[in-house]
């Protein structure tokens, strides 16, 4: 087949600076059985061409990058016309995948990523925060010959919408993150890592605030922060005035190579995010053998309380009494991390592409009118 993928970005030529993990192991996979071509919106200021992973990356740039997307992906379906045409992400990606389908009766299918269905007004976050993008998001997914999400909390606000969805998790590549058997705990402090960019999403301040109240409670512990910083300073701010100087490391952008290592040092992940449509982060600890505690979102939301601990969002407070626990019960940390690495095992890179695969397959034959609108 010959695929279109579009999306935001994240398919940096480096192949490591500025890229989406889960992403890259979706292409690598499709390009060895199919030709792909990804249209990236913005991931570089200027349009370029380049080859990532087995596949063309079309990078369309600034300047009506939606209309001019659209062109080129018209223009490279007129020199061999693609198969299915797929979104990585709604909103603007899918308002693309869906246009260009339709003009050129070609399937379509969207795969919900990010925020494109949430409102959280307090960090002005989310794709349904205004009347434009509620009505570009019901346009992309009743346009959409199939819409797909990667967790059971999105496929739920997906069907509250109307909105018929199949879950397909962006799994970990096990080629890259090799397996590793849950470890028992050694003398010393709990080694703890938080990997996420610093934004109000992924909200390190109820995250400081919990181990703040860990750090008041006697209990030693290190944590290992690893992502870009957007807030201009604000977290490290935070972990001074919370008197967390000794307890926190900073480390910035690190690459999947970089990071597997730190990984593999840590007992327990932490997350606070306010919403994740996964995230892939908590599969690859999971695959190296490390559970999450963390907030009721994603696949953190169906995968507790049997292979992680949760707690609602922005609840501090009990985040540390769920850090705490864990880090009191080794025996219940080590059944965490064994039932966590056996889920993501099972739902891993290759069963991304499988079943995106069977998607294309069972779209070729419709009718290029999608099934919504036909409804």
């Amino acid at each position: 087949m010959k695929l279109a993928l579009v999306v935001p970005g994240g398919v940096d030529r480096s192949g490591e600076q500025r890229v989406i993990p889960a992403l890259l192991h979706l292409i690598a996979r499709l390009a060895r059985a199919h030709e792909v071509h990804v249209f990236a919106l913005r991931q570089e200021a200027a349009p370029g061409r380049w080859f990532l992973a087995g596949a063309t990356i079309h990078n369309i740039g600034d300047g009506w990058p939606r209309l001019r997307a659209i062109a080129a992906i018209r223009a490279e379906h007129h020199r061999a016309p693609f198969d299915c045409i797929q979104a990585i992400f709604s909103g603007r990606c899918g308002l693309v995948a869906i246009a260009a389908g339709l003009w050129l009766h070609c399937p379509s299918l969207v795969h919900v990523a990010g925020g494109e269905l949430v409102a959280l007004r307090e960090i002005g976050y989310g794709g349904r925060l205004n009347w434009r993008g509620r009505l570009c998001e019901a346009l992309v997914l009743r346009c959409a010959d199939r819409v797909t999400a990667a967790s059971a909390p999105v496929i739920t606000a997906l069907q509250r919408l109307g909105v018929e969805a199949q879950r397909v998790p962006l799994g970990v590549d096990l080629e890259a993150w090799p397996p590793q058997p849950p470890r028992r705990r050694g003398v010393g402090p709990a080694r703890l890592i938080h990997v996420a960019s610093l934004n109000r999403v992924k909200d390190q301040s109820t995250l400081l605030r919990a181990l703040a109240a860990l750090k008041d409670r006697g209990i030693d512990f290190h944590l290992a922060v690893v992502g870009v910083d957007t807030l201009g300073g604000e977290i490290q701010r935070l972990a001074v005035t919370l008197g967390l100087e000794r307890h926190v490391r900073f480390l910035g952008f690190r690459t999947q190579r970089e990071l597997r290592p730190l990984m593999a040092a840590a007992h327990l992940q932490v997350l606070a995010s306010r919403h994740e449509t996964g995230p892939l982060v908590l599969l690859e600890a999971a695959v190296a053998g490390i559970p999450t505690v963390g907030t009721a979102v994603g696949h953190l939301a169906e995968w507790s309380p049997a292979a992680a601990l949760t707690v609602p969002p922005g609840n501090w407070l009990a985040l540390a009494d769920a850090i705490e626990r864990v880090l009191g019960d080794e025996d219940l940390r080590l059944q965490l991390a064994w039932s966590a690495q056996r889920r993501a095992m099972r739902e891993d890179a290759d069963h991304t592409a499988r079943a995106f695969e069977a998607l294309y397959l069972s779209v070729r034959e419709t009718a290029p009118m999608p099934a919504r609108l036909r409804r």
